[in-house]
């Protein structure tokens, strides 16, 4: 299969599946954003040099919804910003946002697990721990959604420093 065939494929099928999609790829566009293919356990994720890479289990045309949600997803985190991207409540609207466009698409949710995951509260610690238990549950043990702060870090150092005072008081 050509990657890069399908690759450009794909960004197209972003352009014209709705409002969310044309966000995503409006984004790639301006931004200059690279999407490959690479080998990996996830279906997708964003580098630090705003890259975006594809599992290539994803480039078969049966996979094509899901491969767009997951281009949303990652453009999401592009969007997001590095500390908020490397946060639980992050990786969690994240998911929320990509499984609601994969609804739009006109398919049914097929995981009583992000059936879960979409009624969590991005601004709740306990929401977020369990989001951890879910997305690991759906992603598997080498999702290490578990290595991540609840909270983008800076936020996370200052609730824990306060925690720390109140303590003491």
């Amino acid at each position: 299969m050509d990657h890069k065939k399908r690759i450009a494929e794909l960004l197209q099928a972003l352009a014209h599946s709705g409002a969310e999609g044309q966000i995503a790829y409006q984004y790639l566009n301006q931004f200059r954003v690279r999407v490959s293919v690479r080998n990996q356990f996830t279906g997708a994720r964003w580098t630090i040099f705003r890259n975006i890479q594809l599992s290539p289990r994803y480039l078969n045309p049966k996979e094509e919804l899901y491969a767009l949600s997951l281009l949303v997803h990652e453009v999401h985190h592009l969007r997001q910003g590095f500390f908020q991207a490397l946060s639980v409540q992050g990786e969690l609207e994240a998911w929320q946002l990509q499984f609601r466009f994969y609804q739009t698409l006109g398919t049914k949710n097929r995981w009583a697990v992000i059936d879960t995951l979409a009624t969590l509260d991005t601004a709740s610690r306990t929401d977020l721990n369990h989001a951890v238990t879910l997305m690991r549950k759906f992603a598997g043990k080498k999702y290490h959604a578990n290595w991540l702060p609840l909270f983008p870090i800076n936020r996370e150092i200052k609730y824990w420093i306060m925690r720390m005072i109140k303590l003491k008081n």
